[in-house]
């Protein structure tokens, strides 16, 4: 049986999501955090760079979300949540699986890195170090999060989901990105098509019975 190897308030979440969606049976091998956040070394024993997430089904082992949830799509969906081969829809589902990884985490997660660093700073350069994360925020973080946030309100302006009118695998992989916006990025009520996309997708049965199964998960509460 298919294995998730699921770390909590992780990317793992979406894995369980989408096996959620497609009702394919799995099991759950739980990890916790750190106090640091970091991923026990346990995991390391299923993947050499211990990340979460990461499945083992049928002697494979797989990691990174976006070969994980095309494995999974490919294995066990028989055509479900991916659009017909050779369509301008499977065309964007195909770039929004990768660029959510690729292109709209990065961005999101040195706001994070720059935001903890003068919490985690020594007192004694405390100061120094708020300055030089302050002007890396102002300077190209904020700029480049809000450059992909005025990207996704307006694709969302152009059909319901990302890769056209039907909810896809793509809308699960994307939900990690607007989720860590929402969170800590400033996607708010300024972008009215993205945060009623996040709450069709907070609202689909298979998320809630994921979020059941997977524990908490604070980004999606944010």
């Amino acid at each position: 049986m298919l294995t998730v190897h699921h770390l909590n308030n992780s990317r793992s979440q979406r894995v369980l999501w989408l096996l959620e969606e497609l009702g394919t049976p799995y099991e759950i091998k739980r990890y916790q955090r750190q106090p640091d956040m970091m991923a026990p070394k346990e995991l390391r024993a299923v993947h050499p760079l211990g990340k979460s997430p990461v499945i083992t089904d049928n002697g494979n082992t797989i990691a990174e979300s976006g070969a994980i949830i095309e494995y999974i799509v490919g294995t066990y969906g028989d055509g479900r949540l991916i659009p017909p081969p050779n369509t301008p829809e499977r065309l964007r589902y195909t770039y929004w699986l990768h660029y959510a990884e690729g292109s709209a985490m990065p961005p999101l997660l040195l706001k994070l890195l720059f935001s903890m660093m003068p919490q985690r700073a020594p007192a004694l350069v405390r100061p120094l170090v708020k300055m030089v994360a302050s002007g890396a925020l102002t300077g190209f973080v904020d700029p480049q999060l809000k450059l992909h946030m005025d990207y996704w309100e307006s694709e969302l302006g152009k059909a319901a989901y990302f890769a056209g009118d039907e909810f896809t695998a793509a809308d699960i992989q994307m939900s990690f990105p607007l989720e860590a916006a929402a969170s800590r990025g400033g996607l708010d009520q300024r972008y009215p098509k993205a945060q009623a996309w996040l709450e069709r997708l907070h609202a689909r049965p298979a998320y809630n019975r994921a979020l059941e199964k997977g524990g908490p998960y604070e980004i999606g509460k944010a």
